[in-house]
């Protein structure tokens, strides 16, 4: 008999000659996974948000801080990983550990454009805007207000926020939102 994490990896991309994973915060600095290609990539529809509520890292429940999800609406620019079909299960368990923890990100398929013109479906993790944890749209003010007093086991949130927005400049990756956060907790 199959186990449950068997039955998850067969319905995601079972046909797939080729199996690309989609970072957009952390992951694409730190995949923490193998891969043999490595791509700048865009994906439609979708735009990097500082809209989840952080409890453990970069917040408490009494004061949530906030960190990165990938929201509907816009585009955004990321990272796109090929992954080798044989390191597939592995990447996509660790994946799934890494990203779902507490489910306020949903697993999807996504169409994505790279660097080079191609065009291919990568895993991707979507905020589930159902959630507790999903803080919704927020302007650049709210967003400071909460990142600047927020702190968790990995220390403040507005080191996460300016660290995020230096890793997206050292990439070429321009986010005119985030950098708004960061410049106003920067003055803080």
């Amino acid at each position: 008999m199959r186990c449950d994490a068997t039955r998850r990896r067969e319905r995601m991309a079972p046909d797939m000659d080729e199996f690309w994973v989609f970072g957009y915060g952390s992951l694409m600095w730190n995949p923490g996974f193998p891969y043999v290609e490595k791509s700048e990539a865009h994906v439609f529809g979708y735009r990097r948000s500082l809209c989840v509520r952080s409890h453990v890292h970069r917040g408490t429940p009494e004061r949530p801080g906030l960190v990165l999800g990938l929201d509907r609406g816009g585009s955004c620019r990321g990272v796109a990983f090929r992954v080798s079909g044989e390191d597939r299960p592995d990447v996509l368990d660790y994946l799934r550990e890494r990203e779902l923890v507490t489910h306020v990100y949903k697993e999807r398929l996504l169409p994505v454009l790279l660097g080079d013109g191609r065009r291919v479906e990568a895993v991707g993790y979507v905020v589930d805007r159902g959630h507790l944890q999903y803080a919704g749209a927020l302007d650049v003010a709210e967003a400071a207000d909460i990142v600047r007093l927020a702190a968790g086991k990995s220390g403040p949130n507005y080191a996460y926020v300016i660290n995020t927005v230096a890793h997206l400049r050292e990439m070429g990756i321009r986010d005119h939102w985030l950098e708004g956060v960061g410049r106003l907790v920067g003055e803080a």
